[in-house]
């Protein structure tokens, strides 16, 4: 199982793509990552991304030092920031022979039939080139659903379903999901039964928490599709979840 080739979709949270404590993007943590992805592309995976940072990075092309509380202020700051955020990604994965290709994406257009179809069918073309890396952002600069809630952890799920994935991974700040007494929960077959444990603490850039991606992973499991939360500031545990081996906290039904 572990040498199976998967269609992966890999979450990048606000958390691991900025500077600890600061405001601005960490280029070093980016190389590392794209590095990772390119590796598990090259080892015959598919791996599409969906990425949060875009209202980070436009704060920081701004000299804004704090989220701003209204939502045009935010919107304006990711329609700034995905720019700047899509140059890094585009720039980090040409050194690999890969390209990139942008989707926005709302929730709407996951639940309009023909959209979600018409979505579906791109992703299918894209990934069908072998050399491109599809990345997602929910389209912040007109929809309002995940810059309040979730930080691209529920969009992150319905990718997951939309794009038939045999595995989600969501990559935070933390290593998984910890119990009473701050130790790394490895399996979870009951989402329901482990909720009460779930953290609620957000970085200054980031709006999703522990929460927010139970219950994306609750969603996407409900699919039959098996997740893994884990640290992405830990080297290799991208390749480690894409090959079932030990690493965060794995959503899987037991099975």
């Amino acid at each position: 199982m572990s040498d199976k080739r998967k269609r992966i979709v890999i979450k990048f949270g606000t958390g691991i793509l900025t500077r600890p404590g600061a405001n601005t993007l960490n280029p070093t943590q980016l190389r590392r990552l794209t590095g990772e992805v390119a590796d598990l592309i090259r080892n015959g995976h598919q791996c599409i991304l969906v990425s949060s940072g875009a209202v980070g990075a436009g704060l920081t092309l701004m000299g804004i030092h704090e989220r701003p509380n209204d939502l045009p202020s935010v919107q304006a700051c990711a329609a700034i920031g995905q720019c700047r955020l899509m140059r890094h990604y585009e720039t980090l994965f040409q050194r690999h022979g890969l390209h990139v290709a942008q989707l926005l994406l709302s929730h709407q257009d996951i639940d309009s039939r023909t959209r979600y179809q018409n979505a579906r069918n791109t992703l299918e073309r894209l990934l069908r080139f072998g050399t491109v890396v599809p990345i997602i952002n929910e389209n912040d600069s007109v929809a309002v659903e995940e810059l309040r809630f979730g930080d691209n952890d529920r969009l992150s799920a319905e990718v997951a379903i939309l794009s038939q994935a045999d595995l989600l991974v969501m990559l935070t700040s933390v290593p998984g999901l910890l119990d009473e007494h701050d130790r790394l929960i490895p399996e979870v077959s009951d989402v329901e039964a482990v909720t009460h444990l779930a953290r609620a603490e957000k970085g200054v850039f980031a709006r999703g928490g522990m929460v927010t991606k139970l219950q994306a992973a609750k969603v996407a499991l409900e699919a039959g599709i098996p997740s893994v939360i884990a640290s992405g500031l830990q080297p290799g545990i991208v390749a480690a979840a894409a090959a079932g081996k030990p690493a965060g906290t794995r959503i899987s039904g037991g099975q």
